[in-house]
């Protein structure tokens, strides 16, 4: 990664120009992490406890749907609860988000964990926005959170200073998940219209650039998530990419404009909020 390029990031970040979108990998920055910080990791545990057929087995949107048939949605929640139950502290990454000089407009995070959340309780003034399943809240795509975990209405929303959104929904105030297929079914019928993106989210996405941290684009509903996310923003994106990119994810990153940095995360978030890793992380990563 060019000087150049950390200089440009980081200056959008610090003016609020860049909106960071943190997937589940950002949680493994952390040498122990107290939830899973992977889809694979997801899976294992969920079906370590349900058994399911062994074809789907390693498919969490599949493996969750069977749950979700066959032993009724409340048990695939109690599942997730269990999964995400620990409560891991915000990496420096999270840290450096939430120190900016002028809070971020807008965060989204597509991991179910809770640590974002938590690092922002020192700002008070921002609040989520979670997808929410409509196999439990019928014909209702996302709730809004004050920064207590109360609920709010969607009009307190235009007056937080960070929107913290979390389209697959969180751990944290009410166990709502977007997990199974016919989660993800209902919000892709209509995402192309943008219908379960919250309307504080589109105004703010709008003409600023995002910057994809710890999540990849290996499949569609990866890829159809973001894509959705980041309509109408600016034309240029960065995406933080340690592996070879697969062709799809090639494809995708080309049509969106989005620059690979080919480097670790760690590494990245190590250069960008100038932090020496602590030796028991650096050997972990």
């Amino acid at each position: 990664m060019s000087s150049a390029t950390l200089t440009q990031i980081r200056a959008g970040l610090e003016s609020g120009r860049i909106i960071p979108y943190l997937g589940p990998e950002v949680l493994n920055l952390e040498a122990d992490v107290a939830v899973p910080g992977s889809p694979e990791l997801l899976v294992d545990l969920i079906t370590a406890k349900v058994t399911v057929p062994h074809k789907i087995k390693k498919n969490l949107t599949a493996a969750s749907q069977y749950i979700e048939n066959f032993k009724h949605r409340k048990t695939l929640v109690g599942l997730m609860g269990d999964a995400f139950q620990g409560k891991p502290a915000p990496t420096y990454l999270h840290d450096y988000l939430v120190s900016m000089p002028k809070p971020l407009p807008l965060i989204v995070d597509v991991w179910y964990d809770a640590t974002m959340a938590a690092a922002l309780q020192g700002r008070k003034n921002f609040g989520q926005i979670q997808g929410v399943s409509r196999a439990e809240h019928f014909n209702e795509w996302v709730h809004y959170y004050n920064a207590d975990g109360t609920p709010a209405e969607a009009s307190a929303a235009t007056q937080w200073a960070t929107v913290l959104y979390k389209p697959l929904g969180s751990i944290a105030p009410d166990k709502n998940f977007i997990v199974s297929d016919s989660d993800y079914v209902e919000v892709l019928t209509e995402i192309d219209i943008q219908t379960p993106i919250p309307q504080v989210v589109q105004q703010l996405r709008t003409d600023r650039s995002f910057l994809f941290l710890g999540c990849r684009f290996r499949n569609q509903l990866e890829r159809s998530f973001a894509r959705q996310i980041m309509k109408r923003s600016s034309a240029k994106h960065w995406a933080v990419l340690e592996n070879e990119p697969t062709r799809n994810e090639l494809r995708f990153l080309t049509e969106q404009n989005i620059e690979a940095i080919r480097i670790p995360l760690a590494e990245f978030a190590e250069q960008l909020t100038e932090t020496s890793l602590e030796p028991s992380v650096a050997a972990a990563v």
